[in-house]
């Protein structure tokens, strides 16, 4: 490898970004624009009747179990979403209400847990991220040894300075990602207050 090469890969390295300052001290790791909160308020995605008890029935239910999964996959249109709900959402009064509150009860426990596991997956990446980083720093500074020694092995220094590239190409390349991946809790919100609107308007 030639040597202006490495000295690209050198100056590339050193000005890999520390850890970004979080917004809220409280998730350091948080690397996001977007807020992080926790959890989905209930209060923010339904209005309709309490869910005290349908929150522990739900999913005693086969066919409430296997809808809530269906709707809640990202991969089903919310077209389809709201004509499974209007279909499911029938019967005396009583019926409608039981029936609603307990699917949304379903979505709502199924999402909030799956929006928490993608927020964990985002904070372990930034973490790994923050090691990668640090990794790259350090063999940056080898390879500014090993080019600077009066022996210096140029089979050694190419090696270093290949891997250095890989790592900082690789690096580049996943943080590009995270701007995608922090939408997912985003997305994830939204479609909970689009079912839950859908599942008001049939129960109403």
């Amino acid at each position: 490898m030639k040597r202006s090469s490495l000295f690209s890969a050198v100056l590339l390295a050193a000005a890999l970004p520390g850890p970004a300052q979080a917004a809220d001290p409280r998730f350091p790791d948080w690397p996001c624009v977007q807020a992080k909160v926790p959890e989905i308020s209930l209060v923010a995605v339904w209005s309709g009747p309490p869910l005290d008890r349908a929150m522990d029935t739900w999913d005693d239910d086969p066919e409430i179990k296997s809808l809530v999964a269906r709707l809640a996959a990202r991969r089903t249109p919310l077209s389809e979403a709201e004509d499974a709900i209007r279909t499911f959402i029938t019967g005396t009064p009583e019926q409608r209400q039981d029936r609603a509150t307990r699917l949304f009860a379903g979505l709502f426990v199924t999402l909030n847990r799956e929006r928490t596991e993608v927020m964990n997956g985002i904070e372990r990446f930034t973490r790994r991220q923050r090691t990668f980083a640090e990794g790259i720093r350090e063999e940056t500074q080898r390879l500014r040894e090993l080019q600077d020694a009066a022996d210096a092995d140029p089979a050694k220094v190419a090696d270093l300075g290949a891997r250095l590239e890989w790592d900082t190409r690789m690096f580049e390349e996943r943080r590009k990602t995270t701007n995608y991946v922090c939408e997912v809790p985003v997305i994830i919100d939204k479609r909970l207050f689009a079912l839950g609107r859908a599942i008001q308007q049939a129960l109403e």
